[in-house]
């Protein structure tokens, strides 16, 4: 028993001897690595994605943008959606199998069909459109979040829902329960230094730059 407790307590040294010869910051270490030696020691962060995206300076342009062309999209679709009942008003004058009642039954169907048409071929484009924003942003997300830890030396970065849970709300209740993180320490969140980096650099091209936000 006790040359088993000798090997075992030789080999945890010699494990936490490697592990202290990794943590040690090379002598030629770049500034921005020396510097960030002063934060709390952990090779594990956390970022709130969503937050990040509610904050995202060019991701809010362009969404907003995108909200007034939808808009102008739906004034129009309304425009044409008012034609066609009035159309429909018009024919109730007209009596049913007469030469005028049947031509304006052949313009009031073709006009749903080109309205239908249309409201779901914009509905799609709108979609589209949105998700590769989305995609867009997200992407720049994962490079700066990449870019930070290996900046700082992070090994893993977990992402985590700061949304406050609504108590009336059983969704909510259901969705804060069954969170994968039950505590994190407030210095291993790096959402604030990622979405200072995503709004501090204009990475879209044609995009407006934006002034950098603290969390």
């Amino acid at each position: 028993m006790k040359w088993q407790m000798a090997g075992i307590l030789s080999v945890a040294l010699v494990a936490f001897g490697a592990i202290g010869a990794q943590a040690q910051v090379p002598q030629q270490a770049p500034a921005a690595t020396q510097a960030a030696s002063s934060a709390p020691p952990s090779h594990v962060a956390v970022v709130d994605v969503g937050y990040i995206f509610k904050n995202h300076n060019r991701f809010k342009v362009a969404m907003d943008k995108m909200k007034d062309e939808v808009m102008a999209a739906e004034n129009t679709l309304k425009t044409e959606r008012d034609r066609i009942t009035g159309m429909m008003e018009q024919i109730k004058s007209y009596g049913v199998g007469t030469p005028d009642y049947k031509k304006l039954e052949a313009e009031i169907a073709k006009a749903q069909g080109d309205f239908n048409v249309t409201a779901q071929l914009q509905k799609k484009d709108f979609m589209d459109r949105e998700a590769k924003v989305y995609l867009q942003v997200y992407t720049e997300v994962e490079k700066a979040v990449e870019a930070f830890a290996r900046q700082h030396g992070i090994a893993i970065v977990h992402r985590v829902d700061g949304d406050p849970i609504d108590g009336s709300d059983r969704n909510q209740i259901l969705r804060g329960i069954t969170k994968p993180i039950v505590y994190l320490e407030p210095g291993i969140d790096i959402t604030g230094d990622v979405l200072k980096m995503l709004n501090a650099s204009p990475v879209a091209a044609g995009t407006p730059a934006a002034q950098p936000r603290t969390r």
